[in-house]
């Protein structure tokens, strides 16, 4: 009698936990939900072929960010007016987005709101359906009064259970009361337990994450962070461009060599040696040679010294005499002004001789510029030939681009750097000369040239007579995955972008050729699309 009586405790202390369970879940209808993104606050959105409206639920606040349709642009000056449950009111704007007092959005349920928004005298009018899922705050998943009709019956079921329990432990008596009691005491607190682990909590701020399908849920206002910007496809007509390698060279005529003509020992002129990056003028004397004297021209240079001497002295004395002699005329005045020239030329070459082992060798600018490179250093021996300084003009850049087939001299090019900068190039001539199999180009480059250097590797787009069919995106758009395959980000939603497989191919440098995976008339990612790949 007492072994059934403790089979039916038990069972009735399984049959509490179950029925709490029951209570403490969520309902068994399991039929098809709308997709709600996890940790989001209730939101709605709306497009026309203008704007993109999204209004999110903050509270008793209602947020609306407000983009332009093609271009996912913000847009800041516009007027937002809403019809409302109570009635219509302005919304305000407030650092890139515009707010609105909305009380009535702390009641749960669905709300249809009429957004008339004037923009540059355009007006358009967006309709949105906001469903607020329950409780005081629009933040909160689960409405505080579900969960306590949760937890009261399954309250009353155990108090219930645990009276009947407790009269059959009195019959039962006292040995068996304690483990009896203490099954009853788990099986409450199972059932208390479930129904606390149900209870809702606020839902994290809005952030931006990924889809199990790789779509990629960006709230608005982490794309004004993010910057995101996106373009309305179309397929047209393009010339086929052909990549070729390149890299920066000076202007030939812009910039030029400073050698020494003469091996010598390297010395600084006043002011010191010019470094690297200083502006020179044409002219200006940069480095100073002093050419060595051997052994043997020493020992010439002073033999032809004394003779020299020699002759200056006996000159010297042969026009003393004519000058005492002149007055006279005991010989012409012709004679003695002769002897004048002759002397005064003795003089001269003497000089020069001496300034020949004096004066060292002054090597000087050719052209105007900046210093590119340079070697100079006080005490250096320079070879004859030897390249001393570089100087480059820095506004006047050529590339040298290598191609294997002949182009044509009409043929538009543009470059681009390692970092993504475009340059616009103009054609000055090709090789005639094979150099590794390939013909040397030479372009030069338009427009500013700051930021580039002599030796600078680029690459180079030539457009070709070919045309292609298909759609142009900036080179920004598109994304490398780690296995290789290009893709693009298609705006699919306000705040969902789906990532699309394409196959692409150089424009220029600053466009790709879409020719297969994205269709006409989408909404695709232009700047930003880098980020949007790093979001997990």
């Amino acid at each position: 009698m007492r072994k059934s009586l403790a089979s039916a405790i038990t069972a009735a202390a399984l049959f509490v936990c179950g029925i709490a369970n029951g209570h403490a879940h969520e309902g068994h209808d399991h039929g098809p939900q709308p997709v709600v993104q996890k940790d989001a606050a209730p939101r709605g959105e709306a497009a026309s072929e203008l704007l993109e409206l999204v209004a999110v639920a903050r509270g008793a606040e209602l947020v609306i960010y407000l983009d332009r349709f093609g271009t996912n642009e913000p847009v800041t000056d516009a007027t937002v007016e809403v019809e409302t449950p109570e009635g219509q009111a302005v919304a305000s704007a407030s650092t890139g987005a515009y707010r609105l007092k909305a009380p009535w959005l702390e009641k749960p349920g669905q709300f249809d709101l009429i957004f008339t928004v004037t923009v540059g005298g355009a007006v358009d009018v967006l309709p949105v359906s906001i469903a607020i899922p329950g409780g005081a705050a629009a933040t909160a998943s689960v409405p505080a009064t579900v969960l306590a009709s949760m937890l009261q019956p399954a309250t009353g079921l155990a108090l219930g259970a645990g009276l009947l329990i407790g009269i059959g432990l009195a019959a039962v008596g006292r040995r068996r009361a304690v483990p009896v009691a203490v099954l009853l005491a788990a099986a409450l607190l199972h059932a208390s337990g479930q129904a606390q682990a149900q209870q809702p909590t606020a839902p994290d701020t809005d952030r931006a994450t990924r889809g199990i399908d790789g779509a990629v849920f960006v709230p608005k206002p982490i794309q004004r962070v993010f910057g995101l910007r996106t373009l309305v496809t179309e397929v047209s007509r393009h010339p086929r461009a052909i990549e070729l390698p390149g890299r920066i060279i000076p202007d030939p005529n812009a910039s030029g060599y400073v050698q020494a003509s003469v091996g010598g020992r390297l010395s600084p002129p006043p002011g010191g040696f010019p470094r690297l990056g200083t502006a020179v003028k044409q002219g200006d004397v940069l480095a100073l040679v002093t050419p060595p004297l051997q052994a043997i021209d020493l020992s010439d240079m002073r033999q032809r010294q004394g003779e020299l001497d020699q002759q200056i002295d006996i000159v010297g004395r042969r026009v003393g005499r004519y000058e005492r002699l002149a007055p006279s005329g005991a010989i012409p005045a012709s004679q003695l002004e002769e002897s004048r020239l002759e002397l005064q030329g003795l003089k001269d070459r003497r000089a020069a001789l001496d300034r020949a082992r004096r004066e060292p060798e002054a090597l000087v600018a050719p052209v105007s510029g900046v210093i590119a490179d340079g070697t100079a250093i006080a005490g250096q021996m320079a070879q004859p030939n030897a390249v001393i300084f570089h100087i480059v003009d820095p506004t006047k850049l050529w590339i040298e681009a290598l191609s294997f087939d002949a182009l044509a001299a009409s043929q538009t090019a543009s470059a681009m750097t390692a970092n993504g900068r475009t340059l616009t190039l103009s054609f000055r001539g090709s090789g005639f000369a094979d150099r590794n199999q390939s013909i040397p180009m030479h372009f030069s480059v338009n427009g500013e040239s700051n930021g580039l250097r002599a030796g600078q590797f680029v690459t180079v787009f030539v457009a070709s007579d070919e045309a292609r069919e298909g759609i142009a995106l900036p080179r920004a758009s598109l994304v490398r995955s780690a296995n290789g395959q290009d893709f693009v980000y298609v705006h699919t939603a306000a705040e969902r972008f789906q990532p699309r497989p394409v196959r692409a191919e150089p424009l220029d440098g600053e466009r790709v050729l879409i020719s297969a995976g994205i269709e006409p008339k989408q909404r695709v990612v232009s700047q930003g699309a880098d980020l949007l790949d790093h979001v997990r």
